[in-house]
């Protein structure tokens, strides 16, 4: 599997929180060839299962979110549009952004600002909110308003690209990154004389509330489930930064309250075994990813979360190595085909 290509193909289609249905549609058509069956249930998720076609089988699941974060229309003024987020949406990165209204066509649209030139010092130092901000797509009010329905979503503009020889740029990333892992972990799965079904699942709305990562597993119910999501890596672009997690360092296995200690220890021995680069974060509390609802969904489950260190998250310019993606596709399929014994007996 070329991961690059993979991860270009998924981070093509548009598909802010709520509406997934072209990438689902797109992710649906890379996952065929690696599963017995797929399908797409009631909250939009994409699941595909690879059956071991042996009696009583064990489930694993492996999951990541296909939503994306985005924008919606609110309303139209002398042509401009106004709009809200979709997600966790910095609004200081908005001025200037290009972007795709998702109507049928799409449609062109740059966020509006003011040249430096003509904005005075304190202008300068401010970030404009959300609602103070408006989207240009050159057309009418009239024009505006039979084009752009209220409620149309939007998506920053597409281009994802390699930087330098490791890395790789763009947006949608998060979370689509971690799929191609997935889909990695089940071609590496292929042919392998396994004790368990396994599923995938593409989830939806992550971004906003996890219903569907959600009410996926609580429907599939697998006796072990691994999300694998995106973490802040540490960066220079002036944040806070996680000193301990870098990009290209390898996964990263989350320690804490959200993943059973045992589980993470054989994850740990695992990697050791298999040289496969691994780092640790202390997760005290909420991870902020779906392994959070999901461990005590339905009966509670046997949980993993394994992250991909990312620079820029949540911007159009997302940065992560695609060594790390592999490492994070061999680490899952490890633990699929080599399972710690408790996963399927607490």
């Amino acid at each position: 599997m070329d991961l690059r290509e993979t991860m270009k193909a998924l981070c093509s289609e548009c598909g802010p929180s709520g509406f997934e249905t072209k990438v689902v549609e797109k992710a649906r058509e890379l996952i065929e060839p690696l599963c017995d069956e797929t399908w797409i249930d009631k909250m939009g998720n994409l699941v595909g299962v690879k059956r071991c076609g042996k009696k009583n089988a064990r489930k694993v699941l492996i999951t990541a979110h296909l939503d994306e974060i985005g924008l919606m229309v609110t309303g139209i003024e002398d042509g401009f549009l106004r709009f809200t987020k979709i997600g966790g949406v910095d609004p200081r990165m908005l001025p200037d952004r290009e972007l795709t209204i998702l109507t049928e066509p799409p449609l062109f649209g740059v966020v509006a600002a003011l040249p430096p030139h003509v904005m005075s010092e304190a202008d300068k130092e401010k970030t404009i909110p959300i609602e103070d901000l408006r989207i240009d797509i050159g057309y009418s009010q009239k024009a505006a308003e039979k084009l752009v329905p209220i409620g149309t979503p939007i998506s920053f503009r597409k281009d994802n690209y390699s930087l330098g020889p490791n890395l790789y740029c763009g947006t949608s990333l998060d979370d689509r990154s971690c799929f191609a892992a997935c889909m990695y972990a089940m071609e590496l799965l292929q042919g392998r004389d396994l004790d368990c079904d396994v599923y995938i699942m593409g989830a939806t709305v992550e971004e906003t509330d996890s219903t569907g990562a959600l009410t996926g597993s609580y429907a599939l119910d697998p006796d072990y489930c691994i999300v694998v999501d995106v973490c802040q890596a540490k960066s220079t672009d002036g944040g806070p930064v996680n000193k301990d997690v870098v990009v290209g360092g390898g996964p990263t296995l989350s320690a804490g309250a959200n993943c059973q200690p045992h589980i993470t220890q054989h994850l740990i021995e695992l990697a050791e075994k298999h040289r496969i680069p691994y780092q640790i974060s202390a997760s005290g509390g909420n991870t902020h990813t779906d392994a959070w609802p999901m461990q005590i969904n339905s009966k509670g489950f046997n949980m993993s979360l394994i992250s991909l260190p990312m620079r820029y998250m949540h911007t159009p310019i997302e940065v992560m190595d695609v060594r790390d993606t592999q490492w994070l596709g061999e680490l899952m399929a490890a633990a699929i085909a080599e399972p710690c014994k408790e996963v399927y007996e607490c």
